[in-house]
């Protein structure tokens, strides 16, 4: 690694990439908007920008088995950056991505990261995708965090995105868009939880456009305190395809959420569902536990840690 990380750098990037070391496979590794550590490899090559604001991440045909990290780490109070990063997936190649930002805020002033990711995806290419969220620092100042995605999928490519955002995040609007061409796969796993007074929007439109095609969107997410949550998700059937979107959230205290479901079929062989479900955990659940020696908190703790796996 280029550069050293100090030990809170290191927590951070423990929490959103699982990195305890420099990771095997290409990488890079920005910390204070700065490049802390690039690699490329023989199939995976990484080329900043000249602006210094992202990467352009070029993946060979056929790769095999091989690994991305491009995480983000902020410890700096007041930094505000927007970056851009660019994946172009070649066909028959199978891969991991994994993304993530941790904003460490001890100071006055809010902290802001913005990062707008593109991918590319050739023909019968595999991606799945791993993007993590964390927030930690008892500052005044704000952690705030908006990704933007957009996924360009061409003939019987698929993508599966996990997209994780659990704790000390206190503005976000998570924006994601894909297009699908024939027998393309899309799936989509949100976890989400929100506490304090912590705001989450989750906007994700998908257009399938060719026969064949699929997606499966779906966020389970939890909020507490009084916190607020918006999941939007619209579907757009332009082919004979089939589309499924699923909100499964639990309310807590004074918690807010709102689901939004949107259905579109421009074919006649579109089939499209949606299905919601907002509630409160159920008593008799927290009784079931409290029965086996935890307090009523721990109960609610165990089953809110379930709910999120």
């Amino acid at each position: 690694m280029a550069k050293k990380l100090d030990e809170i750098q290191m927590r951070l990037l423990m929490e959103v990439a699982d990195l305890h070391s420099v990771p095997e496979g290409a990488y890079n590794i920005r910390a204070n908007g700065e490049s802390a550590g690039r690699e490329s490899t023989e199939n995976i090559e990484i080329i900043p920008r000249e602006d210094g604001q992202g990467l352009t991440v070029k993946i060979k045909p056929g790769t095999k088995n091989e690994s991305v990290h491009i995480p983000v780490v902020m410890t700096q109070s007041g930094l505000k950056e927007l970056v851009y990063n660019d994946f172009y997936i070649g066909e028959d190649a199978d891969v991991i991505i994994v993304a993530g930002c941790g904003i460490d805020n001890c100071g006055p002033k809010d902290s802001e990261h913005d990062g707008i990711h593109r991918f590319f995806v050739g023909k019968n290419a595999k991606v799945k995708y791993v993007e993590k969220h964390y927030g930690s620092g008892d500052g005044a100042g704000k952690r705030i965090l908006n990704p933007g995605t957009e996924v360009y999928q061409e003939e019987n490519s698929s993508v599966e995105m996990e997209m994780v955002q659990i704790k000390g995040v206190d503005d976000t609007t998570r924006t994601t868009t894909a297009e699908l061409a024939a027998g393309a796969k899309l799936v989509v796993r949100e976890r989400l939880m929100t506490h304090g007074d912590q705001n989450a929007i989750s906007t994700y439109v998908v257009n399938m456009n060719g026969e064949g095609c699929s997606a499966d969107v779906v966020s389970r997410s939890v909020a507490r305190d009084h916190s607020y949550q918006k999941f939007d998700a619209k579907l757009i059937g332009n082919a004979a395809c089939s589309g499924h979107t699923e909100c499964d959230s639990i309310i807590m205290d004074q918690g807010r959420i709102l689901a939004v479901p949107g259905l579109e079929a421009n074919n006649v062989d579109a089939a499209l569902v949606h299905e919601a479900a907002i509630g409160k955990i159920a008593g008799d659940q927290i009784i079931k536990l409290m029965t086996l020696g935890l307090t009523e908190a721990e109960a609610e703790e165990q089953i809110v840690n379930g709910f999120l796996k």
